[in-house]
């Protein structure tokens, strides 16, 4: 487990002839028909591990959404390998439960200051994640509040690429 406030990151100075491309995963907590979604969320994942030389995977662990990302990853590493891809679970700050998320993730990162509010550290991490992110991989319904939609508003206006996929179904 590693913790981080800064850009710095020891994996790019380990990787620093790689280029590494950056996901980032956001979307509501609840979601209905999520398992439908999680070959979308593949297909996304193994056409980036195909096409980037290295791929770093921004998730969460809020909810429904989050935990199909999780499994479309752990579904594409096993049949692409894990050579050039790392599933990075980023928690807003240290959890119980961090020890039973180190057998499934690739790493866990704390991107947000320890001094940052409980409160405010899932905010401080979503923007952490745009903030680091080439692509945003979202599921977030245009009609709904929360904290999905205020971190695709963010990426909106920093001009990360987004794909949508509640757009999509529509």
């Amino acid at each position: 487990m590693r913790s981080f406030t800064g850009a710095h990151f020891f994996i790019a100075e380990v990787l620093y002839s790689v280029d590494i491309y950056r996901i980032a995963f956001i979307g509501h907590r609840e979601i209905y028909g999520q398992y439908r979604l999680e070959n979308k969320i593949e297909n996304i994942i193994r056409e980036k591990l195909h096409s980037k030389e290295y791929v770093e995977l921004y998730v969460g662990r809020n909810g429904d959404f989050d935990i199909s990302v999780a499994s479309a990853t752990k579904r594409a590493q096993e049949a692409l390998g894990h050579h050039n891809s790392s599933l990075v679970l980023l928690q807003p700050y240290p959890m119980k439960d961090d020890p039973y998320y180190e057998k499934f993730y690739d790493e866990i990162w704390y991107p947000v200051d320890s001094k940052t509010h409980p409160k405010a550290a899932i905010t401080k991490r979503n923007q952490w994640m745009i903030d680091n992110a080439d692509l945003l991989v979202a599921y977030v319904e245009l009609d709904r509040k929360g904290g999905a939609m205020t971190t695709l508003k963010y990426a909106e206006k920093k001009g990360v690429e987004i794909i949508n996929l509640a757009i999509e179904e529509e």
